[in-house]
């Protein structure tokens, strides 16, 4: 992971130099990507967080039923 965060900063940095725009341009599209990402990782992290919610609601409701189950065993 750590290796895919500098090539891509070390990519927007060779841009950055080599761009053919001007710089308002090249900030401003630098801002929208970062954007973009930022809204597209906090999507994704949405998306784990949900999952993890939905195991945890799957787990406690197996654990309730097999409670059940072992009290109407013993009786």
């Amino acid at each position: 992971m750590n290796k895919l965060v500098t090539g891509f900063a070390l990519g927007l940095i060779v841009g950055i130099l080599y761009a053919p725009d001007k710089g308002t341009t090249t900030r401003r599209r630098i801002v929208d990507k970062g954007n973009d990402l930022k809204d597209q990782f906090a999507d994704f992290i949405d998306s784990v967080a949900s999952r993890f919610e939905d195991r945890a609601d799957d787990l406690e409701e197996y654990v309730h039923e097999e409670t059940e189950n072992l009290k109407a065993e013993s009786i």
